[in-house]
């Protein structure tokens, strides 16, 4: 079968009509045109990339409309290898890091990428002032919120520990940071107690993690003081402790905040809120073994102080005790000596009463010997009353009545049965004769 032709008549009124790779080229004549010397273009950094040497990004800007709804804009950019060599030691310079949430001004060339149709920068400059003022800026604000809140100077009124040997730690323990800080400690041979938080200190989740460790460590009351501590590192990674949350939670804590964030130059909020900020992590460790032997030299100057007051104060009261004892042998010796007096003195007395009692009573033994001796008789009936006193208490000895037959019976308590009433059936009971007992049980009562 053939092919139908149809035949159009199309006007298309003189415009030229392009193929869309003319049109490509066409866009990219215009931009070169207009943009012949590039342009210069500022937002914030989103979707950051590296591919190799290269990198790519999104350059984006939000803007709040009068709906109060929020305008975005965006503009791809290419930041290739040649570029980020040459821009290498500008950043490294200034100590900045490209990276999300970073605001900036670069430098480019708009091109037109005709496979994809998209709109796109080349970068080839920057602007590290920009960035820098900015990061100022925000750090400016942070801190004006903080003074307005009342929280700027809240941790630095914490009373510290004479002796902060319990630390509390917040950092990344897989960085250098952290073996610097243990290693400072252990040089000092002191007793430290150390607690650690592992948290990423840059990135998007340190400020919650960083956050959240600074305010549970700061709840305990086990510990003396709270370390922050990271290695050093470009000033936009630095920005993660210019955060509000991370401030606040210094503010916040209960203890002591040590800051030492591996910044030589810059300040950053968190260095203006905490008690005590100081350069490096091996500097904040150091700060702390500085305080624990200040305390340890007070202590010895104290104790010697107070060996010597106690020497002192021994040496008088020795003093003090001899002249004691001196006066008090004096006083001794004189009240023996009269003590020795009165007692010759009683003693004479009562050898010459004695004597005299002696006498008397020699002269009344005698006149009663005399009167026994003259009156005989009268102790004869006593002596008769006496004897039949004793025969009346042999009969009654419960032993010779037992010898004549007679026995005692009592229960096994040791109760004395006086009755058939005295027991029952079953009870035992022991009988005792003049010679020997025997033990028997009750069948029968019989009243």
């Amino acid at each position: 079968m053939s092919q139908v032709a149809f035949e159009f008549d199309l006007d298309d009124g003189g415009e030229p009509t392009y193929t869309v790779g003319e049109l490509g080229d066409l866009i990219n004549g215009a931009l070169r045109r207009r943009f012949s010397d590039g342009v210069w273009v500022r937002g914030e950094i989103q979707g950051w990339n590296e591919r190799g040497n290269h990198a790519y990004f999104r350059l984006v800007e939000e803007a709040a409309r009068h709906d109060g709804s929020i305008a975005k804009a965006s503009i791809n950019v290419q930041f290739f290898a040649n570029a980020r060599m040459r821009l290498r030691p500008m950043l490294q310079k200034n100590r900045l890091q490209l990276s999300d949430g970073l605001k900036v001004r670069i430098f480019g060339h708009l091109d037109f990428f005709a496979p994809s149709g998209s709109l796109g920068l080349k970068m080839t400059g920057i602007d590290p002032r920009f960035t820098l003022g900015d990061l100022a800026m925000q750090r400016d604000e942070v801190v004006r919120r903080l003074v307005v809140a009342g929280l700027y100077d809240a941790n630095r009124s914490r009373p510290l520990a004479a002796a902060p040997l319990r630390v509390g730690v917040v950092t990344s323990t897989s960085g250098a940071a952290w073996g610097d800080f243990v290693h400072e400690l252990e040089r000092s041979e002191l007793g430290f107690q150390l607690r650690v938080i592992d948290v990423r200190v840059q990135g998007d989740q340190a400020v919650d993690m960083v956050t959240k460790a600074v305010r549970t460590l700061g709840r305990h009351r086990d510990l003396d003081v709270v370390a922050l501590i990271r290695g050093g590192g470009a000033r936009s990674e630095l920005a993660t402790f210019d955060h509000e949350a991370i401030a606040t939670a210094i503010a916040g804590s209960m203890l002591p905040v040590f800051t030492g964030l591996g910044h030589e130059v810059d300040r950053s909020v968190a260095d203006e809120v905490a008690h005590t900020s100081v350069k490096t992590p091996t500097a904040c460790a150091a700060a702390l073994v500085e305080r624990v032997l200040a305390f340890r030299q007070r202590s010895e100057l104290a104790w010697s102080g107070i060996w010597r007051v106690a020497d002192r104060s021994v040496a008088r009261a020795g003093a003090d005790l001899g002249e004691v004892a001196h006066g008090l042998r004096h006083r001794v010796l004189a009240a023996v000596e009269r003590g020795d007096e009165r007692l010759v003195q009683r003693v004479g007395r009562l050898r010459t009463g004695s004597q005299r009692v002696l006498d008397r009573t020699d002269a009344r033994l005698g006149s009663a010997v005399e009167g026994v001796r003259r009156a005989p008789a009268r102790l004869e009936p006593e002596a008769r009353h006496l004897d039949a006193l004793v025969t009346r208490a042999r009969l009654l000895d419960p032993v010779n009545t037992m010898a004549r037959g007679w026995s005692i019976t009592r229960t096994v308590d040791g109760r004395t049965v006086r009755a058939a009433a005295d027991v029952a059936p079953g009870d035992e009971i022991v009988t005792t004769f003049a010679a020997g007992a025997a033990r028997s049980v009750i069948q029968e009562v019989q009243s």
